[in-house]
């Protein structure tokens, strides 16, 4: 194959516009450049509201992650004001932020990446007809079993939540449901249901059991469920090769408690965990369809650029940690955390690690939620009064499902004046910085392989969805 340049896009099962030019040699590609052509301006849209506006706005960022958004800019708010949440209320933005992310991982695994497996493309492989079976669009047998356990997961967010999306039952001060005793039998109820699914179709054994693998060699060995099937392709399309990143991840912190957060904040980078600080974070815009200086968030701006400089070519600023590119997601929260099977995929660092740190997190947070809400006192208060001053800044920084999220407010007189925010795939989906190093969707691409006549390489659709990509939440 003579060199070449492909724009691929825009992508199915994808939330949101995305496109990707490549450069192609040799049947290979070369270079990546990712691009989210969409500009959507919430960040311009907050200017001049009041601070508690942010709760109501904000959430509709994204429509399946906006509890994430919603604790995201509880918590700004909440160290803006000074206050600490009601330790009750705190744990019920758990539950819901944790159930919004498990049903997240789950449409993610079973709606969005597996039925790539289902293409004629793979028509005679030993594992096809099974993958046909369980997920082929609108009608595998694994799909209808996934939404169904999701629907009924989401029966926790509706009783605590009101709704969702776009529920406002998080705010600074807690929580604005007190669960009573009997809600409490209820949540552990649809969590008891939801694991039975987990244990019969997803992993095809108890969670325990999967959590305790420390070591590939032990992954290697799992074949049961939807978990084994993918095992099975993986292992025979060589997607522990696929979509190979730079080895360098990043938490937040997710899911914070009295005891600290259910899993830790921090970096992972040359094999080591390190500390993770914020005041280290710088947005660049050198290929950003945006005006201003690079710069850490709460001196940032959101300035559209209406001409598009010569050097810009995505709507996405370029996240930077002390001027290193980071992945970020549930496979970097779970190495982060130290979890051992997580922590011996961390230099695989590929498609099947990124699904693998997925599903892993699915089993660890199921039993985590069932401890969690346990220790649920109804007795309590689960609001703290909280009065927003006319003057002030903070930051919350949360977990989304996709990885670190940031929201950094500051407001005068009344009035917001800077809201801004990097959302998880802002992180993975960057464009080149000033240095010209490349994001982690853009360097993972390089390497794969690019088919004669292939003008949506499956390669490419498999490394880009192994980052479960949320474009609407990208650009502000």
């Amino acid at each position: 194959m003579s060199d070449t340049s492909l724009i691929v896009g825009p992508f199915n099962r994808v939330e949101g516009d995305l496109e990707i030019r490549l450069d192609v040699a040799d049947g290979r590609v070369t270079a990546a450049y990712a691009n989210s052509p969409l500009f959507r301006g919430f960040e311009r849209i907050l200017l001049g509201k009041p601070p508690t506006e942010a709760l109501t706005i904000t959430p509709r960022i994204c429509g399946i992650c906006s509890i994430s958004q919603s604790v995201a800019a509880a918590r700004a708010l909440a160290d803006a004001a000074g206050v600490t949440p009601s330790v009750e209320g705190e744990k019920i933005a758990v539950l819901m932020h944790a159930v919004e992310n498990l049903a997240d991982h789950i449409t993610h695994f079973h709606l969005f990446f597996m039925p790539d497996f289902t293409r004629p493309i793979y028509q005679g492989r030993g594992w096809y007809n099974k993958a046909v079976e369980r997920f082929t669009a609108m009608q595998g047998s694994g799909l209808r079993a996934a939404t169904d356990a999701r629907a009924r997961l989401f029966h926790i967010v509706g009783l605590l939540g009101g709704k969702w999306p776009h529920t406002l039952a998080i705010q600074p001060g807690g929580a604005t449901k007190a669960p009573t005793s009997r809600d409490k039998i209820r949540i552990a109820t649809d969590l008891k249901t939801f694991r039975r699914y987990l244990e019969t179709q997803l992993f095809g054994a108890p969670l325990e059991a999967f959590v305790n693998l420390s070591t590939v060699a032990e992954l290697d060995s799992w074949a049961t469920g939807d978990v084994g099937l993918f095992l099975q392709i993986a292992n025979d399309l060589g997607l522990n090769e696929a979509g190979r990143g730079e080895g360098r991840y990043l938490s937040f912190g997710a899911y914070p408690s009295a005891s600290g957060p259910m899993f830790k904040q921090g970096t992972w980078a040359n094999g080591a965990r390190g500390d993770f600080d914020p005041a280290l974070i710088r947005e660049d815009l050198s290929h950003a369809w945006m005006l201003g200086d690079t710069a850490h968030p709460t001196r940032g701006q959101t300035l559209p650029d209406e001409d598009m400089g010569e050097d810009g070519y995505s709507w996405c600023k370029a996240p930077r940690l002390n001027d290193e590119v980071f992945e970020t997601g549930a496979l970097a929260r779970q190495i982060v955390d130290g979890h051992p099977l997580a922590v011996a995929l961390a230099q695989e660092a590929s498609v099947r690690a990124r699904i693998f740190g997925r599903v892993l997190e699915v089993a660890r947070t199921q039993i985590a939620l069932e401890r969690h809400v346990a220790q649920i006192d109804p007795s309590q208060s689960f609001m703290e009064p909280v009065v927003i001053p006319d003057d002030g800044e903070g930051s919350g920084l949360v977990e989304a499902a996709r990885g670190a999220l940031g929201h950094w407010v500051q407001f005068r007189g009344g009035e917001i004046t800077s809201y801004q925010i990097i959302a998880p795939t802002t992180w993975n989906f960057s464009p080149r910085d000033s240095n010209g190093v490349p994001g982690p969707v853009e360097a993972a691409l390089v390497g794969a392989p690019v088919g004669e006549g292939e003008d949506t390489p499956i390669s490419v659709q498999h490394i880009v969805r192994s980052f479960d990509p949320c474009m609407v939440c990208t650009v502000h």
